[in-house]
């Protein structure tokens, strides 16, 4: 797989989780939007998580990093770190850190 298919499916894939949480919020008045969220995060991390098994061959060097449950862990958390950092949302004005000059 090329590099430009490689992020046209992680841009369809996270365009399309995005319009999910925003058709479940819209579908009902009284949605806690918190809630849809952390549901969508649950599965999100469900679905990588399925995806990084290790193959199952001792000594796999592509399984290096995912071989084991911490591993994966880690590399979850150091991708949502950088998925957040890199969001338009992950500084607002009302951040109770945010300077005002």
């Amino acid at each position: 797989m090329e590099l430009n298919e490689t992020l046209l499916e992680f841009d369809e894939a996270a365009e399309r989780m995005i319009e999910l949480g925003n058709r479940l919020i819209d579908a009902d008045d009284e949605s806690d939007r918190w809630e849809v969220a952390s549901g969508l995060l649950a599965g999100a991390v469900h679905f990588w998580l399925y995806t990084r098994q290790p193959c199952g061959e001792p000594y796999c060097e592509s399984c290096t990093d995912v071989d084991t449950a911490d591993k994966r862990v880690r590399l979850l958390i150091e991708e949502v770190r950088r998925f957040a950092q890199e969001s338009e949302y992950f500084h607002t004005p009302l951040d109770a850190d945010a300077g005002s000059a």
